[in-house]
């Protein structure tokens, strides 16, 4: 990779984590109405740029620097000490099982099946960091007992299972909206970074 190449990465992979980082923290609307702490958000979709740009690697990168950004100008103290952790998982299984399939031949089936795996998957993690990792510290450090107030089985079968769920369904559909509305701007861009292993149909 040329020095202007690996210029041309590092400057796309950084205005890629600052548009991730905005849309992490607006807009965000809530999709289970009992439940209205757990709320959507964009940041995906830029590191899915990220993607298919360069590789999964560099995805991940983004999404780091997209978290360190939230730790450093937006910290709202335990609610973020515990849920950005839970966001990473839910991001990080998406993106994993979701590159598995978005690669080189971008047909709708292969996006269909790689976006029903990815949810899928996001959704387990989801639910069993929940169990082990968020509801005994929000319990514990902000005084939300889920337990008591929901039900563990409750929160987990009935809130988090249905938001990841939806939540999965609106990151490929909003995914794709955008990949096809920045098709030629996609391709030029990769074009001149020479490191895309990808190529849209």
């Amino acid at each position: 990779m040329t020095n202007s190449t690996r210029t041309r990465k590092l400057v796309i992979v950084a205005m890629l984590a600052a548009i991730s980082f905005i849309l992490m923290i607006f807009p965000q609307f809530p999709l289970i109405p009992t439940a209205d702490f757990l709320k959507v958000e964009f940041s995906i979709i830029p590191i899915l740029v990220g993607l298919y740009l360069f590789d999964l690697p560099t995805a991940f990168v983004i999404l780091i620097l997209r978290s360190i950004l939230k730790l450093l100008l937006n910290n709202e103290g335990v609610t973020t000490w515990i849920g950005l952790p839970l966001n990473i998982v839910a991001v990080g299984a998406f993106l994993l099982i979701f590159a598995l399939f978005f690669k080189k031949e971008v047909a709708t089936k292969t996006y269909i099946i790689g976006s029903v795996l990815a949810t899928i998957a996001m959704t387990v993690a989801m639910s069993v960091a929940n169990i082990i990792y968020a509801i005994p510290l929000y319990a514990e450090f902000a005084h939300f007992d889920i337990s008591k107030i929901f039900g563990t089985s409750k929160y987990i079968l009935k809130m988090v299972v249905p938001f990841n769920l939806l939540q999965g369904v609106i990151f490929a559909v909003s995914f794709a909206i955008i990949f096809v509305a920045l098709k030629s701007m996609l391709e030029n861009m990769s074009k001149k970074t020479k490191i895309n292993s990808y190529k849209i149909k």
